[in-house]
């Protein structure tokens, strides 16, 4: 069964890449009346505030004519970051012999909070050292992933 985000990911790749910008990920959030769809956009030259405004236009566009989220929400667009949020087996595997912290739908080694190296992606299959064990991580086991920054 396909995921909301799956869904708006499907939806929103093509108005943004009519933008210029490469569509990194989609995050909703459901509170109610304060629910947040967050878009992530990201280009090679970097992504500014004019970025941002320029692909919020689009998106919102293709929003109120398609109307996938009946209730009221929040549209969010900017950059991933250095802190970036991965979304897919390509992302996580661009990124390997990076620190990464991923949480967890159900745990793995007693644990739904994970901080580690990421050391492989094969298919569905994130293997990530945690305290210098390599644990395995089913890519739709995993709520949320994001790079650690190193400054």
């Amino acid at each position: 069964m396909a995921t909301i985000e799956s869904k708006l990911v499907e939806l929103l790749t093509v108005p943004v890449e009519a933008s210029g910008f490469q569509l990194w990920g989609v995050e909703y959030v459901q509170a109610g009346r304060h629910s947040i769809l967050r878009v992530f956009i990201d280009h090679e030259n970097g992504i500014n505030i004019e970025d941002c405004a320029e692909a919020s236009r689009q998106v919102s566009a293709v929003m109120d004519v398609e109307d996938p989220i009946s209730t009221e929400y929040t549209l969010e667009v900017s950059s991933p970051g250095v802190d970036r949020p991965l979304f897919t087996a390509a992302q996580y595997a661009a990124y390997i012999g990076e620190d990464a912290k991923v949480q967890l739908t159900m745990p793995v080694a007693g644990s739904r909070n994970l901080k580690g190296v990421i050391t492989s992606v094969d298919g569905q299959m994130l293997t990530i050292k945690v305290d210098g064990k390599d644990l395995i991580v089913a890519l739709d086991n995993i709520r949320k992933g994001n790079i650690i920054a190193k400054f």
